[in-house]
Formats: C-alpha cells, sequence, structure tokens
C-alpha cells in the first residue's frame, strides 16, 4: 500500500460482543467494506488503555462467559472465509491465565497474524516476540506521544509486523487537539525503522482521517466504531459498519 501511495485502514472489535455470531458478521463486513487489518480485542476486565466505550463492550462480552479459546475458535471460522490480516489484541493477563506458549501456538493454527499486547513493555517482551517469531506471528508495539527517541529506538528494535503509535495521551476514545510533537515522533519512529507505521486513538471522523493519513501507513480506528454499533443495534449494525469505514476508506484514499 505504501508503493501505491494508499494509507490502510485498521478496524477494531470486541470480539464477543453483541456476541460470537455478531462479531464474526462485523469483522466480514469490515473486511468487505475495505478494513486492510482488523484487531480482534480480547475483552479483559481492567483494560487500563481503553475508554469507556470499549470498556461497557467488553464487560458485557465477559458477561456472556466469551473467553480466548472461544476467541481463538472465532478466528480460525474467519480465516476460512477472509484474507485480511487478523491480529489478537489483548492485555497480558488473559494471555499468562491462557498460557503464552499455548496462546501463539493455538493463534498460528487459527491463521491468526499477530498481537498487540498494550500492558507489556518492550523490557519485558522477549520471551513472548521469540514465541511469536518461531510461529511466524508479529508482536505489534506501542510507541506513545511521550516516548523518548531513546525508547522509540528501543522498541523499534523488537518490533515486528507494524509499530503502532499512539496519536494522543488517554485512553482509546479520547477527544481533543493532537499534540504539535505527533509528526516529530512520527518521523522519529521512521528513522528507526522501515516497517509500517500505524496511527491510532481518538480518531472517527473522516475529517480526521484526512488530516493524519500524510503522518501514517495505516490508521487505527476503534471506539468509534463500536460506538456506531451500539447506536445502530443488531438488525443495522453491519450496515452501519459498512458505511462508516467506507466513509473511511474514501476520505484517506491516496495521499
Amino acid at each position: 500500500m505504501r508503493d501505491r501511495g494508499e494509507t490502510g485502514l485498521i478496524t477494531y472489535v470486541t470480539a464477543g460482543w453483541p456476541d460470537l455470531e455478531a462479531t464474526e458478521r462485523l469483522v466480514l463486513a469490515m473486511a468487505a467494506a475495505g478494513a486492510d487489518l482488523v484487531e480482534l480485542g480480547v475483552p479483559f476486565s481492567d483494560p487500563l488503555a481503553d475508554g469507556p466505550v470499549i470498556q461497557r463492550a467488553s464487560q458485557a462480552a465477559l458477561a456472556q462467559g466469551v473467553n480466548l479459546a472461544q476467541i481463538l475458535a472465532l478466528g480460525a471460522r474467519l480465516r476460512a472465509q477472509t484474507d485480511v490480516p487478523l491480529v489478537l489484541m489483548s492485555y497480558y493477563n488473559p494471555i499468562l491465565a491462557f498460557g503464552p506458549a499455548e496462546l501463539v501456538a493455538a493463534a498460528a493454527q487459527a491463521g491468526l497474524d499477530g498481537f498487540i499486547i498494550p500492558d507489556l513493555p518492550v523490557e519485558e517482551s522477549g520471551p513472548f516476540c521469540a514465541l511469536a517469531d518461531a510461529h511466524g506471528l508479529a508482536l505489534v508495539p506501542l510507541v506513545a506521544p511521550t516516548s523518548t527517541p531513546r525508547r522509540i529506538a528501543a522498541i523499534a528494535r523488537h518490533a515486528r509486523g507494524f509499530i503502532y503509535c499512539v496519536s494522543l495521551t488517554g485512553v482509546t476514545g479520547s477527544t481533543g487537539a493532537y499534540s504539535e510533537k505527533l509528526a516529530q515522533v512520527c518521523h522519529t519512529v521512521r528513522a528507526h525503522t522501515d516497517l509500517p507505521l500505524a496511527l491510532g486513538f481518538g480518531i472517527g471522523r473522516p475529517e480526521q482521517a484526512r488530516e493524519l493519513a500524510p503522518l501514517a501507513d495505516a490508521l487505527v480506528v476503534g471506539s468509534a466504531l463500536i460506538q456506531r454499533i451500539e447506536e445502530a443495534g443488531a438488525h443495522e449494525a453491519e450496515s452501519a459498519v459498512q458505511e462508516m469505514v467506507l466513509g473511511l476508506k474514501s476520505a484517506i484514499g491516496k495521499i
């Protein structure tokens, strides 16, 4: 996509919300509308990086008993129906409870492509990264707007797949002006790696996407999609998601 001058769109869904069957349909709707990669969010009781929208979806999924084994089975069903890359977004506690080695092996068997683990710092990521490397999966790191050049360099050395650059301080779904330092952070990341750079947090409107697209290889949209699903209701969720994804893709277009 970089060679074609295109900006990618990464979408997020809370796995198991509104239920597992609905999640499956929503991911396929996102892919059909042009999503270039989909994050499958693992519901967790204490999602420190997520705002109230994703927290509500996580709590609803947990109340239904959704677990990692079911999400891996969901991933396998999706892989049989779409080629869109699928990345598991999970906090480390559910991974630890499942067993890191067992999870990575099961994710590879299901046809998933990698992991985003927001609360696994680069200093502690070596063992999990080695497991993922052994199965050909990517451990995607996060860079914060406050990350120093030295820390960005360390993160870039361990990065796989792409680097997720958090565009705002705060949690997912945060609103506010983007820091004037954001462009410099992106420039620093690019100076240390040739991997693609994705920007996420607080992105949901086409005009935001259009503004940020020149800084990144891809944009990540999560909370805004979850909120749109809430508003649309069960019967309209798929069409609402498709409409939103199409609008975002149209906004970023070619850079």
